[in-house]
């Protein structure tokens, strides 16, 4: 389920007996990666919908709400939901942060990306589209938690998206045909370049609003 970059100890980097070395140490005894997918997707529909009416639309997002939304997502199947990686992790040949960078990773964060695109009130779809783009970009190169950061960072937006006044967001852009572009819009925002990605997120939007004037 996840990529392993280094060799690593303690619980984080644990799998769960009998797993292959597939599924992540958990406390429900999984072992099979589709039961694992199932266990996850349900428990992040039930938080979602929570979450929607959580916020309210002038909050500030922080990096303590994240990390409240990873701990209820996630807290009836791992004992470090909520907590920030201990491991280093690649994936596809690329390294997100440190370990031991997160924590100050997280604070510039809050006090830079999150203080300036949240809460997320503007009325141009273009101008919503660009701070979804940059906070997802920087909370993805983060990488700040051992599993579910992409969905992490999708919810987020999400509630970003709720804050401007739109619909729950329709991510399919972003999968299939659209990953290998999504892919290369992160890579762009590692040099700060966030036009890819916000290219994409404003298809999100335009997909979004026109599936619910149907």
């Amino acid at each position: 389920m996840t990529t392993r970059k280094y060799e690593a100890s303690g619980v984080q980097a644990e799998f769960e007996p009998g797993s292959r070395n597939r599924v992540l140490r958990n406390l429900l005894g999984i072992v099979r990666v589709r039961n694992m997918e199932d266990a996850e997707s349900e428990q992040l529909e039930r938080i979602q919908r929570e979450a929607a009416g959580r916020y309210e639309r002038t909050h500030r997002f922080r990096a303590s709400d994240i990390c409240e939304l990873h701990r209820l997502w996630l807290r009836p199947i791992y004992g470090w939901a909520g907590e920030y990686r201990t491991v280093d992790l690649g994936k596809g040949g690329f390294v997100f942060a440190h370990a031991a960078r997160i924590p100050s990773l997280m604070t510039e964060f809050e006090s830079d990306t999150l203080y300036r695109r949240t809460p997320c009130n503007p009325s141009d779809p273009t101008e919503i589209a660009a701070a979804l783009a940059e906070v997802h970009a920087e909370l993805i190169l983060i990488h700040p938690f051992r599993d579910g950061n992409g969905r992490l960072a999708r919810m987020l937006a999400v509630l970003m998206a709720l804050q401007a006044g739109l619909p729950e967001l329709d991510f399919g852009p972003l999968v299939r045909q659209g990953k290998r572009r999504y892919v290369a819009a992160i890579h762009a925002a590692m040099g700060r370049d966030y036009e890819p990605l916000a290219v994409l997120f404003r298809r999100v939007i335009d997909r979004t609003v026109a599936s619910n004037r149907r």
